[in-house]
């Protein structure tokens, strides 16, 4: 799509979309053919100051406050930038030799301070995870009300990507724009934050999609009042929004639950049960994800992400998967149930807070939208 601007007094201008964006984005689950792919960048990211309740809720939320004082944010080691870079580039490449078209964001200064007239936040946080603020379901980008302050601008990074979606015919929309005061950030009897019902707040990878249905848990990067929203939103098109709730209270979805394929499942034992499973899961197959091998928190001695973090996969294919090469029992497990690996390393992956399925965002896959997988 091709749009002229011919408004007197403005001149003539032309809206293209960017040269590399050559359909519109359609990505409706986590497992079929992947086309299109956007890759983070760890380039120029600073941790958040823990002293920011927003940052303590969604950063590490398994501290009391005595133990959160402790921890230092900021810019982080250069080694590991540089590392994480190499890391990204390899995947990228590795995706590229599979026909796989790759996007990296564009560049952002994460350090740089910025207000609101509610608050102050003394930075950014980073480009490393394009997973975690935005949730394309079908044909439609949704930017995502992420509760963390330091993330407000974080797509600013996509945001040439998704304008040329937007001209190739795609939807782009935002939830509402959060405020983010204070009195989102509660703390719970057990000491530890906690997310109240102030406003509708939750980040894209509290949802896993599976055509019609999409899995949303509620935790302390998604309240309730998220998930009203995006059922307001998407059920009058047909899509059901199921809540996962008591299955894991710190964040994402990812490192809890994947969908591996139409009817294959992988769970985190030491979080979901037979009587906590998703109800509309209750009838797919299943694999118990084994223990994860520890592969430490690397040079800056602080974890954003729990060793789990290990079973953060990324479905190229319902045959073929990137993993964790690190995670050998686990790699065995999915090869004995018929699918494929390509093993790979994120050395930084917990310092940074993100593992495959974190550190990618899927625009483009072969599955119609709307599929009825559970009918």
């Amino acid at each position: 799509m091709t749009i002229t601007n011919n408004h007197p007094g403005f001149g003539t201008a032309t809206l293209e979309p960017p040269v590399d964006v050559r359909r519109r984005a359609c990505s409706a689950d986590e497992f079929s053919p992947l086309r299109e792919i956007v890759v983070g960048r760890a380039a120029g990211a600073v941790i958040p100051q823990a002293s920011d309740p927003s940052a303590w809720l969604t950063l590490y939320s398994h501290l009391d406050a005595g133990q959160v004082a402790a921890v230092d944010g900021g810019a982080l080691p250069q080694q590991v930038i540089e590392e994480s870079e190499e890391d990204l580039e390899t995947l990228a490449e590795t995706l590229r030799g599979l026909g796989v078209v790759v996007h990296r964001p564009s560049s952002v200064d994460h350090a740089a301070p910025f207000s609101t007239p509610h608050w102050d936040s003394a930075s950014g946080m980073y480009s490393y995870c394009p997973r975690d603020l935005t949730l394309i379901v079908g044909e439609t980008i949704i930017e995502t009300p992420s509760p963390v302050r330091a993330r407000y601008h974080e797509l600013d990074g996509l945001r040439e990507l998704f304008r040329g979606y937007l001209l190739a015919g795609s939807a782009w929309i935002s939830a509402p724009k959060p405020q983010l005061r204070d009195s989102l950030y509660g703390v719970g009897r057990d000491g530890l934050p906690v997310l109240t019902e102030d406003e509708p707040a939750f980040e894209a990878a509290n949802v896993l999609r599976c055509g019609r249905d999409l899995f949303y848990q509620v935790s302390t990067s998604g309240n309730e009042f998220g998930r009203i929203w995006l059922e307001s939103l998407l059920g009058p098109q047909g899509y059901r929004v199921h809540p996962v709730r008591d299955v894991y209270p710190h964040t994402h979805l990812d490192s809890t639950i994947s969908l591996l394929r139409p009817g294959l499942v992988l769970l985190n034992p030491s979080r979901v049960t037979e009587d906590n499973i998703p109800g509309p899961l209750r009838d797919w197959d299943r694999i118990w994800c084994p223990e994860m091998r520890e592969t430490g928190v690397s040079a800056t001695g602080q974890s954003l992400s729990s060793p789990w973090l290990g079973m953060n996969l990324l479905m190229v294919n319902p045959e073929l998967a990137v993993v964790d090469s690190a995670q050998h029992e686990l790699i065995a497990r999915l090869e004995r149930h018929g699918i494929s690996v390509l093993p790979h390393t994120l050395r930084h992956d917990r310092a940074l807070g993100g593992g495959f399925h974190c550190v990618t965002l899927d625009t483009v896959r072969d599955a119609p939208a709307g599929a009825d997988y559970f009918g």
